[in-house]
């Protein structure tokens, strides 16, 4: 059964960087766009803010999946049981 939720795992992470077919730099140029298309200028401590947010913010979105990922892998495995009226797994 684990054998075949990591080769479920390693399969959604492979699919996940597959999906992903924007390079670093065409990425950046979208980002700029975006922050012109708010109306901030380049050069100018407001468009490195916008920039800087995005990227924080695809940071936060990329977290959030790993974390439902592994909560949904932990559930898989272990199943819940409850503890003190609280939901926990098995460890």
């Amino acid at each position: 059964m684990r054998t075949a939720l990591l080769i479920t795992l390693l399969a959604a992470i492979t699919g996940l960087s597959a999906c992903q077919t924007m390079t670093p730099e065409e990425r950046r140029a979208a980002d700029e766009q975006r922050c012109l298309s708010y109306g901030f200028r380049r050069g100018t401590d407001g468009f490195a803010t916008c920039l800087q947010r995005i990227d924080l913010g695809r940071r936060a979105e990329s977290r959030a999946q790993s974390a439902e990922m592994m909560q949904s892998m932990a559930w898989d495995l272990n199943g819940p049981y409850i503890y003190r009226d609280r939901w926990h797994h098995h460890h």
